[in-house]
């Protein structure tokens, strides 16, 4: 597969029953505990090759780390964190790289497999097909109050679980359902990530910002002003393409743009109510129906309502 439609993973085939997916991601901290950025790193890294519809197989660690500065149980703890993942994935870590840096960085490149027949795309969303968004919205705005010493301890605890549990079951659901197009929302927030789909797809999307859940406390972080500024890039950048209704409330187009790690999969299904129950069923519980695809070719465009 080339690079035209920006999908989330790179897919080659190797034969008629097998296609090699391969990606990496890795960054610098966003959570104080060491063990759970490692957890969370790798959650996120692992998250495109269930996005493109595979199974992870093998995983490399990337590691940059001040190891002259900082205590090594540091670097121990971050990557405990990302094995418990990689081993809660059903993948196998077979290496990787690290170098002495000021800075830490954490990530994985991850290795998976998929039959070329069930790869999923963001270039496939159909008219009638139901949107599903399978995790909150909110991480990039509290990772930044976070840093910024503004967040409770309890407040990094949920958005450190939400950020570290696997999309790998909302995968395994979806693979029982006619899935037409799927991506994970990563840093161009919710309303970037649905227009590559609508521009990919040749399709309006249509998304009902009340439908969309967010963590509480993001809202409340958004509603004081605290919006990061990579939020009003992926605002400016969606703007050409995007319709807002004059009743949707700017804290709300905020957090749709907000920018998100690890964050849930976007599924564009015509069986999207019946995909929601299983995934309640398998208790992904912050699972909803969103919206919808109202057309087809067109040259791609949001509508938030």
């Amino acid at each position: 597969m080339g690079q035209a439609t920006s999908d989330d993973a790179g897919v080659y085939k190797i034969s008629e029953t097998t296609a090699l997916i391969q990606t990496l991601d890795f960054f610098t901290p966003i959570v104080d505990d060491p063990y759970d950025f490692g957890a969370i790193a790798a959650a996120n890294a692992l998250s495109d090759v269930y996005a493109m519809g595979g199974k992870p197989l093998t995983v490399m660690n990337i590691v940059c780390f001040p190891i002259k500065e900082m205590d090594k149980s540091i670097l121990k703890d971050i990557l405990r964190g990302g094995l418990d993942k990689i081993h809660e994935a059903g993948a196998v870590l077979v290496g990787g790289h690290s170098v002495e840096d000021p800075e830490i960085k954490y990530g994985l490149s991850v290795t998976g497999l998929v039959h070329p027949d069930k790869v999923l795309t963001n270039a496939g969303a159909r008219a009638g097909d139901g949107i599903i968004l399978t995790k909150p919205l909110g991480t990039g705005i509290l990772a930044t109050a976070i840093k910024a010493k503004l967040a409770s301890d309890e407040t990094e605890r949920k958005m450190a679980r939400i950020m570290a549990t696997l999309n790998r079951w909302a995968a395994e659901v979806m693979s029982s359902f006619t899935v037409n197009a799927c991506t994970d929302v990563t840093g161009f927030g919710l309303m970037g990530h649905a227009l590559e789909v609508a521009h990919a797809s040749h399709v309006v999307l249509e998304i009902d910002s009340a439908q969309v859940l967010v963590i509480p406390e993001a809202l409340e972080f958004a509603g004081m002003g605290f919006v990061p500024e990579g939020t009003h890039a992926n605002k400016n950048f969606c703007s050409k393409s995007l319709q807002v209704a004059e009743s949707v409330d700017p804290i709300m187009v905020d957090i749709l743009a907000d920018a998100q790690t690890s964050g849930g999969l976007l599924i564009f299904s015509p069986q999207a109510e019946e995909l929601l129950r299983a995934l309640r069923d398998r208790e992904i519980t912050d699972a909803k129906l969103i919206g919808r695809v109202s057309s087809e070719h067109e040259k791609g465009a949001l509508r938030v309502l």
